[in-house]
């Protein structure tokens, strides 16, 4: 079998690629060990074995960098969102499935750790806050108030404002378990997660539910 060679810009632009996640690797696991005060752009190049200027041709800014750690951990469940949130299949088991994915994802010890350095570091560093906010709970706001909009055209929960039911979801999603995960009071636990769902999606449609659903 012979191998496909890709072209030379076909494999420029993957090595570039690669290079552009190693050093969002790099800068992830500095922020978290560091802090983003003590994580320098010197620093990240020195580790990642290239000069400061190569690593400017990626990331102009600390901040930009950190943008690039944040859009890197929330990758995953955004594509879920554009796919899961689907206002046509059941709402209940959608609801379900999202809960479920959520508990998982923001569990995840990267991902607590990620929060872990927002919340120390945001007073000090006000961006970090701000992006970490816009690129996760106001993204995830937003699907699920566009979500619940359609549901609420269709019948199935009861009118109201849609971004206070998609709040109210998620504050219900981060609170109890998640908080003693992300407190260091207990692991993540996958069937935890599931009983969690199943008790946010019971209590949240006690709440929104018409009497179709």
């Amino acid at each position: 079998m012979i191998e496909k060679k890709l072209p030379p810009s076909s494999r420029r632009e993957q090595n570039k690629a690669e290079r552009r996640a190693a050093i969002v690797e790099i800068a992830s696991r500095c922020f978290r060990e560091i802090g983003y005060g003590g994580t320098t752009m010197s620093a990240i190049a020195q580790e990642m074995g290239g000069s400061k200027g190569t690593l400017w041709s990626y990331f102009s800014t600390k901040e930009e960098l950190l943008a690039a750690v944040i859009d890197s951990a929330t990758a995953a469940f955004h594509s879920f969102l554009a796919t899961a949130l689907d206002p046509e299949k059941d709402i209940r088991a959608v609801l379900t499935s999202f809960c479920e994915t959520m508990f998982e994802r923001i569990s995840r010890p990267e991902a607590i750790g990620l929060q872990r350095l927002v919340i120390s570091q945001a007073e000090r560093f006000p961006e970090i806050g701000r992006l970490f906010y816009e690129r996760a709970p106001a993204f995830n706001q937003a699907a699920l108030t566009q979500f619940f909009s359609r549901h609420m055209e269709k019948g199935n929960i009861r009118p109201d404002d849609p971004s206070d039911a998609s709040r109210m979801l998620l504050d219900m999603c981060t609170a109890g378990y998640h908080d003693r995960v992300l407190y260091g009071l207990e692991p993540q636990n996958k069937a935890i997660e599931q009983r969690e769902a199943a008790r946010v999606v019971k209590q949240f449609l006690r709440c929104y539910a018409s009497e179709k659903v």
